[in-house]
């Protein structure tokens, strides 16, 4: 059984960067992120799934002999003999600018789900890093025009993406500050306070890519023990609570990697020891994949 406070499955790549191209999964030289949560989702689906999806998990608590309840905002109870918690950093919220508030929803996101939405637009983006870079060659090719804005002369995205930028027509305007957004109703114009004085753009799109506030929500207060908001685990991905293990951006121990392929190696192990925790004298051996049969499992 899966819950998620978001509406589908994914996490943050079904949710922030579905068109991004993710380059660190053993086998995929290159995959959007939609195209690997599809192909998650798929390689789950023999297991046949429970989704709860835009229901959140708000209380953890153990029940003497069953595991865990899990209580739910909307009211409901979970029970589960092992609790994996995938929570990723927390619920984001985007940063934002004073400016782009009335315009919210009529021009103005944080993120670009379908960039084909954009095709013949004037488009503005705003930020320095790799989201704004990332949706900035995204776009390039499909709206009428991308202008990336960015308070400062040096960009915080990769130097390989960042020199594609450059190349591909965007036009880049440093040591700027966007500081009004105008229109009757929907977004039309951007301000743009820069070094060469104040510039009038045309924009029916702004995306604002100037990072998340994040915020794990309830679980800070499970009993986890935690550093720094994150939840510490062992080599088995087990956390304090016994039957409870974390894996992904949500958990730390010395030495790890934030990287989609370590998180994928971080689930394995925690389900093949959840998975030996309740099953009183198995051993841990993993049945090889190859010797499984998908069309058959019950």
């Amino acid at each position: 059984m899966i819950v998620d406070a978001l509406p589908e499955p994914g996490g943050q790549v079904a949710a922030l960067y579905p068109e991004k191209r993710i380059h660190d999964v053993a086998g995929l030289p290159a995959v959007r992120g939609r195209e690997l949560v599809d192909g998650l989702i798929a390689q789950v689906e023999p297991f046949r799934p429970r989704y709860l999806l835009g229901r959140t998990a708000v209380s953890l608590v153990p029940e003497e002999g069953r595991g865990w309840a899990i209580r739910l905002e909307d009211g409901g109870l979970v029970r589960a003999g092992a609790v994996v918690i995938a929570a990723g950093l927390g619920r984001s919220v985007p940063r934002t600018l004073p400016c782009l508030g009335p315009y919210q929803g009529r021009g103005v996101a944080h993120h670009v789900p379908r960039p084909d939405e954009h095709r013949d637009r004037d488009v503005v983006i705003v930020g320095g890093g790799d989201s704004a870079v990332d949706w900035a060659l995204a776009l390039a090719p499909i709206a009428r025009s991308v202008t990336v804005v960015h308070r400062r002369s040096a960009f915080r995205a990769h130097e390989h993406s960042v020199k594609q930028m450059y190349a591909s027509g965007v036009r880049v305007v440093t040591d700027a500050q966007v500081t009004a957004c105008k229109g009757a109703g929907n977004l039309e114009e951007v301000w743009v306070r820069a070094e060469e004085g104040e510039l009038k753009m045309p924009a029916q799109a702004l995306v604002g890519a100037l990072g998340f506030i994040t915020n794990i929500g309830p679980i800070a207060d499970w009993g986890l023990r935690m550093s720094n908001r994150l939840v510490l685990v062992d080599g088995a991905m087990r956390t304090n609570m016994p039957g409870v293990y974390a894996v992904g951006d949500i958990c730390h121990y010395e030495g790890r990697v934030p990287l989609i392929s370590v998180a994928f190696g971080e689930a394995a192990t925690a389900a093949n020891h959840a998975a030996v925790g309740l099953r009183p004298g198995a051993r841990l051996a993993p049945e090889h994949s190859t010797d499984i049969d998908a069309t058959n499992l019950s």
